[in-house]
């Protein structure tokens, strides 16, 4: 039972970019709102498939969910953002820094 838990994989789409998740996976999404230990519902699955059963969405995979507990939210690495005109002194140095929430995925969810 343990191995068909593992086979079974499925990609979702959230905040316009698409991640492939398995059961027990962490994975690190667009800022979400939500606070620690929130379970959280992502609806727009793409694509689910269990070994060699394979459901690919029209875009999306009717009756699917999968569900995801909340870790935290955490900052990615610093993005510098330097701007300069050639021969007029002109130089702007400034950094970025996005933040995403951390969630664990829980069950994957068919029909």
């Amino acid at each position: 039972m343990a191995d068909k838990q593992n086979n079974l994989l499925a990609v979702i789409k959230t905040g316009a970019k698409q991640y492939i998740v398995r059961e027990g996976d962490s994975i690190q999404v667009e800022l979400l709102g939500a606070e620690p230990n929130d379970s959280v519902s992502f609806d727009e699955v793409l694509l689910v498939a269990d070994g060699d059963n394979i459901e690919i969405g029209t875009p999306n995979v009717a009756g699917a969910k999968v569900n995801a507990t909340v870790i935290g939210e955490i900052k990615g690495e610093k993005q510098i953002i330097f701007k300069y005109k050639p021969k007029k002194n002109y130089r702007v140095k400034t950094g970025h820094r996005q933040k995403y929430t951390s969630v664990q995925i829980e069950k994957i969810k068919l029909k």
